[in-house]
């Protein structure tokens, strides 16, 4: 698998909390969007580690198609 599914047409808004740390699935097989939860075995992805520096909230890509891996960057438009 060399392309990620697109799990949403939208970004996860999600309230992030300081020294918590969040792997954003980037394969999109995760049945814990935005989050990873293992299904990229076998495949060529590997989940994207985020530590929060701070508690805020989040827009984590869903189209997994960013270029600012975790973040929603308006690539699902």
């Amino acid at each position: 698998m060399s392309e990620s599914i697109r799990a949403a047409d939208t970004p996860y808004i999600i309230k992030v909390e300081v020294g918590k740390t969040y792997f954003w699935c980037a394969c999109g097989r995760s049945k814990n969007q935005p989050f990873c939860d293992g299904s990229h075995s076998g495949t060529d992805f590997i989940p994207t580690i985020y530590k929060a520096e701070q508690s805020k909230n989040i827009f984590f890509c869903g189209c997994k198609q960013t270029n600012k891996a975790p973040f929603c960057d308006g690539s699902h438009n």
